[in-house]
């Protein structure tokens, strides 16, 4: 599959899709032949669904890769209420899949989407062809210094940017070994002009708010049992210099479950599909061309 970046994937074109879902418009990114298997990806906590541009390039003459804005994020609806948190989140991809028809899928997640696609396993594991798992094992959501790091982040990120040359020295600041393909990513697809100034295409504050005060009733579940739960392959990938996925927590994860492969990306942290594609693409291209037939 590695030769996917030659040929097919130059002339495999986004395709911007809307739905409406749980009461607000969604937007998601389409790319490959409608009929082919498909891989639904979720982002993390700020992102947005076209951070998996480059990996779908890569799937899309075989896969039909479908990205979500997940509410409050891109260009989907911001909740009025603020309601981000994983049991809606959850309500929202199964809203989508009944949407779009889809029977069985793979799914991949990162950071906060690992979490959606990991509780979206434990009652609907049946529909999954695999999961993959990107920077997230059950409690890194609590405590540590990734934890820490996100939540300084919350708390001191500005609403707004004066120019784009400053939103620029911020996500270098926040991430000092972002790339050059990943920083543009960020600024073209994260953020926005205005007559106010450059300020996010996400609910900066809805989601700290949901984050830093959560609402009573929102408690994220013990995922523990989703992991021993798990029918079907599973990939599970760390960035080498996660602050946020312990390897402890990692292989725990893989005692309790053999379904479940880790595999390391070098020189990478909790971004590791930004910090190091390369790494990233090719483990996620030789797990799916292992996963040969359905067994979850």
């Amino acid at each position: 599959m590695d030769g996917l970046k030659g040929e097919s994937a130059a002339s495999c074109m986004a395709r911007d899709c809307y739905i409406a879902l749980n009461g607000l418009k969604f937007h998601y990114a389409e790319w490959g032949p409608a009929d082919a298997p498909a891989v639904i990806m979720l982002h993390g906590l700020r992102s947005y669904a076209m951070t998996f541009e480059p990996l779908a390039m890569l799937l899309c003459n075989r896969f039909r890769v479908i990205s979500l804005d997940q509410r409050g994020r891109g260009l989907s609806d911001w909740d009025p209420a603020a309601n981000y948190y994983a049991d809606q989140y959850v309500s929202d991809l199964g809203a989508l899949v009944d949407a779009l028809s889809l029977d069985r899928f793979h799914l991949l997640g990162h950071s906060l989407g690992a979490i959606n696609a990991l509780y979206y396993s434990r009652d609907h594991g049946e529909r999954l062809l695999s999961l993959i798992l990107e920077e997230y094992g059950p409690g890194s959501e609590a405590q540590g210094a990734g934890q820490d790091r996100i939540k300084r982040e919350l708390q001191q990120t500005p609403l707004k940017f004066e120019s784009w040359a400053q939103a620029a020295r911020f996500w270098r600041d926040a991430r000092p070994h972002i790339s050059e393909v990943a920083l543009a990513s960020r600024l073209k697809y994260s953020l926005k002009e205005t007559a106010d100034g450059i300020v996010w295409r996400h609910d900066q504050a809805g989601i700290a708010q949901a984050r830093l005060e959560p609402a009573p009733g929102h408690a994220l579940p013990d995922l523990w049992p989703a992991v021993r739960k798990l029918g079907c392959p599973t990939l599970l990938l760390r960035g080498a210099r996660s602050d946020y996925l312990s390897a402890e927590t990692a292989e725990k994860m893989a005692r309790l479950n053999e379904r479940i492969l880790i595999e390391e990306i070098p020189e990478a942290g909790h971004y590791a599909h930004d910090d190091n594609a390369l790494a990233f693409e090719r483990a996620v291209l030789r797990f799916l061309s292992s996963v040969e037939t359905p067994s979850c």
